[in-house]
C-alpha cells in the first residue's frame, strides 16, 4: 500500500501536502460559509464558485501545452507561493472586517487562474517525483488521493470548530500559514530535470495533437467524458451543503463540517482501497460500478430530509466521487505518453475543473427556484442517464488487464 514511499521526493511532497491541504479544505468550507452567511443565497454561493472555477474553463486546455515544455519543479514552486498570497490577502481583508462580496469574487477568480496551471502542473509531475519507476506510479497517485482525503477529514471538521469559535478569517490565515509547508517541501526535493524536446509546433499545432492522442487512445476519451458529466450534475452537490446545512437540518457551521467530513470519509475508503491495488486492472468495470452507485446516492440524497439519513449517504456519496476521479487518473496516467503527459492531465483537468464552474452555477440556479431536495433529484437521475450510456461504451473497449509497464 505504501510501497511509492520509497521516493525521497514524493515523501517530501505528501508531507507538504498534507499540511497545506488541511488549510485549503478549512479555506474552503470557510469561504462558502462566509458567503452564504452574507447572503443567504444558494445563487451566490454558486456564482463564487463558478468564478473561482471558471478559469480552468479558460485557460485549463492551453495550460498543459506550458506543462509539457517548462520545468514542472519551478513552475509549481511558484503556482503554490501565488496561492499563499492568495490567503494571505483573504485572511487579512476577513480579518480587519473590510471583506466584501466583490472582493470574494475577485480572490476566488485569481486562484482559480492559478489552480488552472498548478492541477495539471501537480498532475504531472507525480511520474517526476518518482523517477523512471513507472511501476510505483498508480500507488503513488492513489497515495496522493489519500492524502487529500485524510486531510478532509481535518480540514472542515477544524474549520467548522474555529468559524463557531472566532470566524472565518482565523482559517484564511492558518490557510496561509500552511503553505509554508508545501514550499519547504517543494525546495528541499533533488529533482531530476526531465528532457523537454524542442519543438517548432505552435501552441494551437501541440494542442491539437494532444487532443488527438487523448481522444483516439480507449479508453481515455471515454473516461473524459464521464468525468464531465461528473464535474456538471455530479460533484456540484457539495455546492448546496452550507443550504443544507443551514436550511434542512437547521444548524450551524459544525453542522456544515459534520457533512463535508462524511463525503471525505468515504471519499478515503476509496483512496486507501485504490492504494492497495498493485494495478490499474480492472479498473474500467469498478469505475463504471461505482458510477452507478454514486449516481443512486445523489438520488437517495434528495429524500434525505433527517441528518441520520443524509451522513451515511454522503459517505457512499464521497467513496463514488472519488473512485471515478482517482482511479480515471490512474488509468489515463498509465497509458499516456510522457511527451503528451501535461496536455492530457489539462484535459483532466478541464473535465474536472472546467466544466465544474457551469455545474456550480447551475446547481445553484436550480436551488435559488426550486429548493435543495427537487436539485439532488436533477442531478442524481441526469448522471444516472448519462452513467448509463457512457457505461456501454466503456465496457465495450479492451479492459485493463495487466500491469503498467
Amino acid at each position: 500500500m505504501f510501497s511509492a514511499l520509497r521516493h525521497r521526493n514524493l515523501r517530501l511532497y505528501l508531507g507538504g501536502q498534507f499540511v497545506s491541504l488541511i488549510g485549503t479544505w478549512m479555506q474552503q468550507l470557510a469561504m462558502s460559509w462566509l458567503v452564504y452567511r452574507m447572503t443567504h443565497s444558494p445563487y451566490l454561493l454558486g456564482l463564487v464558485t463558478f468564478v473561482g472555477q471558471v478559469p480552468s474553463f479558460i485557460f485549463g486546455l492551453f495550460a498543459g501545452v506550458l506543462v509539457d515544455r517548462v520545468n514542472l519543479h519551478k513552475l509549481l514552486i511558484g503556482t503554490q507561493a501565488l496561492s499563499s498570497i492568495q490567503a494571505w490577502v483573504l485572511a487579512g481583508l476577513t480579518l480587519s472586517g473590510k471583506i466584501t462580496l466583490p472582493e470574494i469574487l475577485i480572490l476566488s477568480a485569481f486562484l482559480g487562474i492559478i489552480n488552472a496551471i498548478d492541477t495539471p502542473t501537480r498532475q504531472s509531475f507525480v511520474i517526476q517525483m518518482i523517477g523512471d519507476d513507472k511501476k510505483d506510479l498508480p500507488n503513488a497517485i492513489a497515495l496522493n488521493s489519500s492524502v487529500m482525503n485524510a486531510t478532509r477529514l481535518f480540514g472542515p471538521a477544524l474549520a467548522g470548530i474555529i468559524i463557531t469559535m472566532v470566524g472565518e478569517g482565523v482559517c484564511f490565515l492558518l490557510n496561509a500559514l500552511s503553505y509554508i509547508a508545501v514550499l519547504i517541501a517543494l525546495t528541499q526535493m533533488r529533482v531530476k530535470p526531465r528532457l523537454i524536446s524542442k519543438t517548432t509546433e505552435s501552441f494551437r499545432e501541440s494542442f491539437v495533437e494532444g487532443m488527438r492522442f487523448a481522444f483516439g487512445v480507449h479508453p481515455i476519451g471515454i473516461l473524459l467524458i464521464l468525468l464531465t458529466a461528473l464535474s456538471l450534475v455530479g460533484s456540484p452537490f457539495v455546492t448546496l451543503m452550507p443550504v443544507m446545512a443551514d436550511q434542512v437540518f437547521k444548524g450551524g457551521a459544525h453542522t456544515l463540517g459534520f457533512l463535508t467530513t462524511s463525503t471525505a470519509i468515504g471519499a478515503l475508503f476509496a483512496s486507501v482501497w485504490l492504494a492497495s491495488r498493485k494495478s490499474a486492472a480492472g479498473f474500467q468495470s469498478k469505475i463504471g460500478i461505482c458510477s452507478i452507485v454514486f449516481a443512486i446516492a445523489l438520488i437517495t440524497l434528495s429524500f434525505s430530509s433527517k441528518i441520520a439519513i443524509a451522513i451515511p449517504v454522503l459517505l457512499i456519496c464521497g467513496f463514488g466521487m472519488l473512485f471515478q476521479m482517482a482511479a480515471s487518473n490512474i488509468m489515463i496516467q498509465t497509458l499516456v505518453e510522457d511527451d503528451k503527459r501535461g496536455r492530457v492531465m489539462s484535459l483532466f483537468t478541464f473535465s474536472l475543473m472546467g466544466v465544474a464552474p457551469f455545474g456550480s452555477l447551475l446547481v445553484g440556479t436550480i436551488a435559488e427556484h426550486a429548493g435543495v431536495f427537487s436539485t439532488l433529484l436533477f442531478c442524481g437521475g441526469t448522471y444516472l442517464l448519462v452513467v448509463l450510456w457512457v457505461n456501454r461504451r466503456l465496457q465495450s473497449e479492451i479492459l485493463l488487464d495487466s500491469s503498467p509497464s
